[in-house]
């Protein structure tokens, strides 16, 4: 089907026409009151198949349509696309007290909180509602609304249908699920870009969980505003993305403003983004953003929904979230298909993949949709995740131990063998001390450049100890941090006496 926008011709893809025919037929079958809920990627075109929903809606039925956001540059989106399917409709914003031409209208968009306001004041009354369109379903800001509706159809359009909120769970508001095209058959048809995910370990061991279920922005600010996360997420750009356009999303302000700063110092083109920037400072940084090619933006959560950037290249997750809704949001940002773009780089800081998996593995959405306790129960903790890391030494630093043929030291057989002769766990972590101790040595011309060696090790060396702790099940953050302290003067003594014996 071709539908005029503007002079210029615009088609709806086939995946989009089946699912419009899927979501008439149940509307079709069911009646005027029945809630519907549909799914579709980031990227698919939520906004296409809406508005085309409401052409068509409007025309069949002569009712009129609203449709709900929860943010002001959604809304405005929102209505230009509308416009450009032929949908003659008002935005319903802060300046909007009274209605005195809403006969003029057949759609409207509006902000929740705006419409909850005029309709709780009685300011304004919004007649012959036959379907309410709500964006970004998954929010709970929404319910609030149902009672203004409750002889309308409700549809709400996600990417992700499971509730922000635990405890209200979206199969409570609606009927039906109907499941769109998935990410990987997308990325086939080359409607979105193939992601290339790279993860680095990261100890979340320090995070704290807040009342909404995900990690508070002080403790996420504490663990990535440290030099030394600061460094690895620098080094890991260096690695992956350097020259390429990116988006840098972290869980606080201060830490944004940390990286912004870190960036800078490092020479790189970057700026830093949050809501405390008003409306033409945003308009200009977009800009710039925008227009430059290795331009690198740091933010929060600010851009996760309501921001269309197709050059992105690259996004980095330099937070940790528990979020499966935030996690999907967040890759979404660069996965824009364009001809030079068939693929984006993902770069997870915060052990998300291990949480949620791949981005464009297939996920079974009905059954998150009636069984989101089950789905929220069963994501997998820190401690489990941090358990299956496997320490593997970056290249330029096994360059500098070049002269040693083994490097690696299995803490975990180590242990069993240990066990199994019925010698002390102790003598595990002496062990690897030799083993760190021979590598220093063999790679060094004098005690002071072994030890130089040896300060390199700190990342395997925290490694060491946490697999340790974990065999003797000792894992508290006290303890690990006295074992890596011991370790380290050990291994100071040890390069001493070594060098000692030479003489």
């Amino acid at each position: 089907m071709k539908l005029q926008k503007d002079s210029t011709e615009k088609t709806l893809y086939d995946y989009q026409e089946e699912d419009l025919n899927t979501i008439f037929n149940y509307l079709d079958d069911n009646g005027d009151n029945s809630n519907l809920l549909y799914q579709l990627p980031t990227g698919g075109g939520k906004t296409v198949v809406f508005s085309e929903i409401a052409k068509r809606y409007i025309e069949r039925t002569k009712k009129k349509v609203v449709v709900l956001t929860h943010r002001i540059e959604l809304s405005q989106q929102t209505s230009k696309m509308l416009k450009g399917f032929g949908v003659k409709n008002k935005i319903i914003n802060s300046e909007v007290k009274e209605w005195q031409d809403q006969n003029e209208y057949m759609c409207f968009v509006a902000m929740v909180e705006t419409l909850n306001n005029r309709l709780q004041e009685e300011k304004i009354e919004i007649n012959n509602i036959g379907l309410v369109i709500i964006d970004e379903a998954h929010y709970n800001s929404f319910r609030k609304l149902f009672k203004f509706f409750e002889n309308s159809v409700i549809l709400g359009v996600t990417a992700t249908p499971l509730s922000s909120n635990i405890k209200l769970p979206m199969k409570d508001n609606y009927k039906k699920l109907i499941v769109g095209e998935s990410i990987e058959s997308l990325i086939q048809k080359k409607f979105l870009a193939k992601a290339n995910m790279y993860n680095y370990d990261v100890s979340l061991q320090t995070l704290k969980l807040g009342i909404n279920g995900d990690y508070t922005v002080k403790s996420s600010d504490e663990l990535y505003g440290n030099y030394s996360m600061l460094n690895k997420l620098v080094a890991a750009y260096n690695e992956i993305a350097k020259g390429t356009k990116t988006l840098i999303f972290n869980n606080g302000i201060n830490t944004s403003r940390y990286v912004c700063e870190t960036f800078k110092k490092a020479g790189y083109n970057i700026r830093h983004l949050d809501n405390k920037n008003n409306a033409s400072e945003r308009k200009e940084i977009l800009k710039w953003f925008k227009e430059t090619p290795d331009a690198i933006l740091t933010s929060v959560s600010i851009l996760t929904t309501g921001f269309d950037e197709p050059s992105v290249e690259t996004i980095i997750l330099n937070r940790a979230t528990r979020s499966l809704t935030l996690y999907f949001q967040m890759i979404g940002r660069g996965s824009r298909y364009l001809p030079q773009k068939e693929e984006f780089n993902v770069i997870d800081m915060g052990n998300n993949v291990a949480r949620f998996g791949l981005w464009n593995a297939g996920i079974d959405w009905q059954e998150i949709f009636h069984f989101p306790d089950f789905y929220l129960e069963n994501i997998k903790n820190d401690e489990d995740i941090e358990r299956e890391f496997v320490y593997e030494m970056p290249a330029d630093l096994r360059a500098e131990f070049a002269k040693s043929i083994e490097i690696d030291f299995d803490i975990k057989a180590e242990y069993k063998k240990s066990f199994a002769n019925g010698e002390k766990s102790k003598l595990v972590l002496e062990k690897s001390i030799e083993q760190h101790a021979k590598i220093c040595v063999e790679n060094a011309e004098d005690v002071f450049d072994a030890r130089i060696l040896a300060k390199k090790l700190k990342e395997e060396i925290k490694y060491r100890v946490r697999q340790y702790s974990y065999c003797i099940m000792n894992n508290t953050k006290n303890y690990k941090e006295w074992l890596e302290e011991d370790y380290e003067r050990k291994l100071r003594s040890n390069i001493s006496k070594k060098f000692a014996a030479k003489m």
